[in-house]
């Protein structure tokens, strides 16, 4: 059986029920029924059946979706910050600027934006996810983000403390470094030219140091003026590990640009705090020099040796030996003196061209100058350019060159060398912790990445005041405090994290070595699928689905687990001034 519409002149189409049948070898159909008085939904439900295909709802029960508001990244985000509690050292009163402070913090880890446009992320017209529905914002305007920022950050002090209490013992590893980013405007006056971390030296900057646990979680944060160097931020930290966070004893952990001689001298013994950092690359070639305590071929069968020496005394200064780190370098010396070469014989054919040669003892050398000053490796790798390593000679129609062999054997021969010192005793930190704990400075290096490139999208700074500066870089510090515990959380799940670190540590010869992933990440890592890094991006992939009521708890939010315990060993893959 089937249905059929046949079209008539002057009337309305007949619609039939048919069905075919075989007579004397010859299909013929004939008519069971007029159909035409019924309803168009019922012959199309009787055309469905008869041609076995499925039903459409009744058309009071159709709906069309004209918006679905994403909910899983933010449920996660939403979830984790309340989960660890952090909503409860936030500032409560107001009750809207406290839900809109909130409000800043998830948005900066699900969608990072400026204060306009998370304003309009949040609105109910204008919603981009489910953010603003779960903490019943509706309309948001930008200058409330303003004055609720201006409120988070009068509560900095009270903040920090907080977390201090919750993340920090007597007797912890305090983890200390700096960044910069780069300002829009030239009207705030923390603004100024310096240093730019960012390679953007055209643009005023900011300087901000971070206060990790030993695990790498953040606790602290402060702002500086741009132009401000690293050692001189050094002062105020340790005023508040002392003073605001009431630390009786305290092991800070910071690079060889933090703690110099002069703040170990100025500032850190005179608080009577422990302290772990790195010599710079002068003070290692005094180290090895001839008749010095340090002898290289100790490290032809060994990485790592304890030495003292008269120069630091009452210290231990671990010497360590990274052979892929030496061979790095090496390979890029040798690349950047070759690169530096060609660019000499460039200069060289520019003297004998036959219209305009370079003439001149003084122009000569400034395009020797460029050259030289062209091929610079990373700051704090080799050394701040090439020109030490050649002997230039230039009268006003030639220019001639050559290495200079011997300064480039003496700096190779401590290619992969770094020397760790500290005031602990050997009885409290053996050797083994002490490297361990120098290499823990790579998390607060993967804050500032999440911070500034992966995740947080700090920069560009567009405020102009610095209470607003200060309120932004605070900000952003808690989103990354919400997701690192996200991604502590998450660890076996993410590929990028190996969560067994105790089973990872036993793969490693010694603590100079590389890090090494454990049976345990190594069985679960994908073969095709590339691997999921950011949390909130992992969880972003669940299926939009309508928002729960604003006062409904986060049910589906992930179950994080509670904070590290200080006992948990350190990550162990190395600062980039140290190891590979």
């Amino acid at each position: 059986m089937y249905i059929t519409t046949i079209a008539n002149r002057n009337s309305p189409p007949a619609v039939l029920l048919r069905e075919s049948y075989r007579e004397q070898g010859k299909v013929k159909s004939r008519t069971l029924a007029n159909l035409s008085r019924w309803p168009e939904a019922k012959i199309d439900a009787l055309r469905r059946v008869l041609a076995d295909e499925p039903m459409r709802p009744a058309v009071t029960q159709r709906f069309e979706i004209e918006r679905a508001l994403a909910y899983g990244h933010v449920a996660a985000a939403l979830g984790t910050l309340r989960q660890i509690g952090l909503e409860r050292i936030l500032p409560r009163r107001p009750d809207r600027q406290a839900r809109l402070i909130t409000a800043m913090i998830v948005a900066r880890v699900v969608e990072p934006a400026a204060k306009l446009a998370t304003a309009r992320q949040l609105s109910d017209a204008t919603a981009s996810h489910a953010l603003g529905a779960l903490l019943g914002l509706g309309e948001v305007d930008a200058d409330e983000l303003y004055e609720a920022l201006d409120r988070l950050q009068a509560a900095q002090p009270d903040i920090e403390q907080a977390l201090a209490k919750r993340h920090l013992k007597a007797g912890v590893l305090v983890l200390y470094d700096v960044s910069s980013s780069y300002l829009e405007g030239e009207h705030c006056e923390l603004a100024q030219r310096g240093y730019s971390r960012d390679h953007r030296p055209d643009r005023p900057q900011i300087v901000y140091g971070l206060l990790c646990n030993q695990q790498g979680c953040p606790v602290a944060v402060e702002v500086f003026e741009g132009n401000t160097a690293d050692p001189m931020t050094l002062a105020a930290q340790i005023a508040k590990l002392r003073t605001r966070f009431n630390l009786s004893r305290v092991v800070l952990v910071g690079d060889r640009g933090m703690i110099t001689d002069a703040r170990l001298e100025a500032d850190v013994k005179p608080a009577g705090l422990d302290w772990i950092t790195a010599l710079r690359a002068p003070s290692i070639r005094e180290l090895a020099a001839e008749n010095g305590p340090l002898q290289l071929s100790l490290f032809d069968q060994r990485d790592m040796a304890e030495i003292t020496a008269e120069d630091y005394p009452g210290e231990r200064l671990v010497v360590c030996r990274n052979p892929d780190l030496a061979a790095r370098r090496c390979h890029q010396r040798q690349e950047l003196l070759d690169a530096t070469e060609r660019r000499l014989d460039a200069v060289a054919t520019r003297l004998h061209h036959k219209r305009r040669p370079l003439r001149g003892a003084a122009r000569i050398g400034i395009a020797v100058g460029a050259v030289l000053n062209k091929h610079r490796p990373a700051p704090g790798r080799l050394t701040r350019g090439m020109a030490k390593h050649f002997d230039v000679v230039i009268s006003d129609t030639t220019l001639s060159w050559s290495r200079k062999h011997d300064a480039i054997a003496a700096e190779a021969a401590l290619d992969g060398f770094y020397v760790i010192r500290t005031n602990l005793p050997a009885k409290v930190f053996p050797t083994e912790q002490v490297v361990l704990a120098y290499k823990g400075l790579s998390q607060v290096e993967r804050a500032f990445r999440s911070l500034k490139a992966t995740d947080l999208d700090i920069r560009p700074i567009h405020h102009r005041r610095a209470r607003r500066v200060r309120g932004h870089v605070l900000l952003c510090m808690l989103a990354y405090h919400v997701t690192w515990h996200m991604q502590q959380a998450l660890a076996p799940m993410l590929f990028t994290t190996d969560h067994d670190k105790q089973a990872a540590a036993l793969q490693r010869a010694s603590p100079v070595a590389a890090a090494r992933v454990s049976p345990a990440a190594r069985a679960r890592q994908p073969s095709s699928e590339a691997p999921m890094a950011n949390p909130s991006a992992a969880s972003q992939h669940c299926s939009p689905i309508s928002p729960i009521s604003p006062a409904t708890p986060s049910a589906s939010a992930i179950h994080c687990q509670s904070p590290s315990s200080p006992d948990q060993q350190p990550c162990s893959s190395a600062p980039s001034n140290c190891s590979g």
